[in-house]
């Protein structure tokens, strides 16, 4: 049963507060405690709030605090509070939220009726919880889901721009709690943005952004379903804004022997900023992750040298080992010699001047190529040329990360397999590999599309594996390797093979018969010396027999029909020499299991899978 009540709280007696008594006679519970008391003295205290300016009263109390009787006002709440006990048996109280004892009343009876319910497994626990997650302020669980990918010791830069995504999006959409999450104004956020000429690059980062978070309510049983699993991403490469292109190798000579002599750019030397590019070129790192190398992080001695990059400097959050080439390593050797081991590799300087630094080492670079040029007419052919522009006319630029762009294109026009490139590159999955650099991978297509009239005309050799599985053909057929097929499966043109008198041989033009050579010493010598088994099977029991031996030792018993062609087919003469008689004996078997039947203690035919065998016992 609920309890309903008015909690009280006390407090010192507000100053200027004016001190009444009123005496009552004493209740009937009151005189079982004390009997000699019949009047009951009570003191209340009077005064004006300052907040409400309205004039207050309530009882006052004596207590003790600090050891000594302390005079203290005792306030009463305006609203009911309820207890009650959960459907684990635990005493919960809450708040009622009115003033009226009767519909205090009505909602402790729902609270019991809910109590019941859920004892009884009628309501469940897991809704509930989601019903009541749903109704969060969604302020509170971005906050929750900021503070997981902070745990999760994500890249600050990244979660700074998924929570401006996130609430970007959340204020244009006007959601107050997750429940109000919805894909409609998702979308019209997504269209509006590529209508506004916003490429499809930031409508994908933002969907992104939201659809990490929905996931997130959805794993950390916040919500019960995403309700932007339907919302589909627009593909950027169908409207990418920035296109990167690889540095050409004479593009490379040029930007590395015009820095390396140039004068010094934001605190880097040319030399610097020269080993600086190939490093970024020979492992692929990226900008941030070339910051991170020290020289701790460098092993430049033997004949393999490689760098390291810890996994809270790599964008997949695993430490890598990138392998460089040994004249790198031995410039590199020397720009470290007077670095201490924890000391960066780089100076470099911040993210947007890197950029800066890169671009001006390309002018520096083009200019020093344009002033090469030998006659004017040289010299406006190469000024209109793409040759270490920053943009070239299609559009695609040379910036740092460019320089990631060239080692994977440059592994991929040597030759380089694409898992290997997969692996140089980091990429996660081999698709990414291919979309990137499929189209600079030596192409066989050609080549395999010539040879098909070849092949198709049987004038190109077979492959040595194809000729050596063939049976039947010459070798220029590519089919002898899929010639081995059952006896149902051997055209019906054979059948005129059983029209052979059975006792001529097999001519040039009929089939041929596989050498089996010794095959009567393989049969088991009690079948031939008068055992359980006839001589013709090589086991003891008559109704098991080797499929090899009954399509190579059949001969149809029939004379007649499409079942005698097949038959015929397979059939094989087995020709042993004997040595005393000089003479070929042969011996023909049917080629299925024959029904017997005993008549006087032996075994005799004829039967219809073939012709009849007797004289030997079973």
């Amino acid at each position: 049963m609920a309890s309903i009540f008015k909690r009280t709280r006390s407090y010192p007696i507000p100053e200027a507060a004016e001190i009444l008594e009123r005496r009552r006679k004493a209740t009937a519970a009151e005189l079982r405690e004390e009997p000699h008391r019949k009047t009951i003295v009570e003191r209340f205290a009077k005064w004006i709030d300052s907040k409400t300016g309205r004039a207050r009263k309530a009882p006052v109390v004596t207590k003790q605090r600090g050891g000594r009787p302390v005079d203290l006002v005792v306030i009463e709440a305006s609203t009911y509070t309820i207890a009650y006990f959960d459907a684990a048996g635990k005493r919960q109280e809450t708040n009622s939220g009115t003033p009226d004892f009767s519909m205090a009343k009505r909602i402790a009876a729902e609270i019991e009726k809910e109590v019941v319910m859920r004892r009884r497994g009628h309501i469940d626990a897991t809704q509930e919880r989601l019903a009541k997650e749903s109704q969060r302020v969604i302020d509170e669980q971005i906050a929750d889901f900021e503070a997981t990918m902070n745990a999760a010791r994500r890249d600050p830069k990244h979660i700074k721009a998924t929570m401006g995504y996130i609430r970007q999006l959340t204020l244009v959409a006007g959601w107050q709690v997750v429940g109000d999450i919805d894909a409609t104004p998702v979308n019209a956020y997504v269209s509006d943005l590529l209508a506004a000429g916003k490429s499809a690059r930031l409508a994908q980062a933002t969907l992104t952004a939201l659809k990490s978070f929905t996931r997130w309510l959805v794993k950390h049983g916040k919500l019960a379903t995403d309700p932007l699993a339907a919302v589909q991403k627009p593909n950027p490469a169908k409207d990418r804004r920035h296109e990167r292109r690889m540095l050409l190798h004479e593009e490379w000579e040029w930007l590395r022997t015009t820095t390396a002599g140039s004068a010094d750019r934001f605190r880097m030397t040319g030399q610097e900023r020269m080993l600086l590019y190939a490093v970024a070129i020979q492992t692929g790192l990226r900008s941030s992750e070339c910051r991170s190398l020290t020289r701790g992080r460098l092993f430049l001695e033997g004949a393999q040298p490689y760098v390291t990059c810890k996994a809270r400097s790599t964008k997949n959050a695993k430490d890598c080992r990138q392998y460089i080439q040994p004249e790198l390593a031995n410039e590199l050797v020397k720009h470290i010699a007077t670095k201490a081991p924890a000391a960066p590799v780089f100076s470099m300087p911040n993210e947007s001047n890197v950029s800066r630094m890169f671009r001006a080492d390309l002018l520096a670079a083009r200019q020093a190529w344009v002033q090469a040029s030998r006659g004017p007419g040289e010299r406006l052919q190469r000024e209109q040329s793409d040759f270490l522009t920053q943009v070239n006319h299609e559009g695609e630029r040379l910036d740092f990360h460019a320089l990631r762009h060239t080692c994977g294109a440059w592994l991929a026009k040597a030759g380089a397999h694409p898992k290997v490139v997969q692996t140089v590159m980091r990429h996660s999955t081999i698709t990414l590999t291919m979309d990137c650099y499929g189209h600079l991978f030596p192409g066989q297509d050609a080549a395999a599309v010539a040879a098909l009239p070849e092949m198709i005309n049987g004038t190109k050799d077979a492959p040595e594996d194809l000729q050596a599985t063939g049976t039947h053909g010459g070798a220029g057929s590519i089919l002898p390797a899929y010639r081995q097929q059952s006896s149902s499966e051997f055209p019906h043109e054979a059948a005129s093979a059983c029209e052979l008198d059975k006792g001529t041989q097999n001519t040039a033009d009929g089939p041929k018969s596989l050498p089996f050579n010794g095959l009567r010493e393989t049969v088991q010598e009690s079948a031939g010396q008068g055992g359980s088994a006839p001589t013709w099977t090589r086991t003891m029991n008559p109704l098991i027999k080797s499929q090899m031996l009954c399509q190579l030792s059949y001969r149809g018993g029939s004379p007649s029909g499409n079942a005698c062609g097949r038959r015929r087919m397979l059939q094989r003469s087995l020709t042993e020499n004997d040595d005393s008689r000089k003479t070929p004996v042969r011996r023909t078997w049917g080629l299925r299991e024959r029904v017997f039947s005993r008549v006087g203690g032996r075994i005799a035919g004829p039967s219809i899978y073939g012709p009849s065998v007797s004289g030997s016992k079973r």
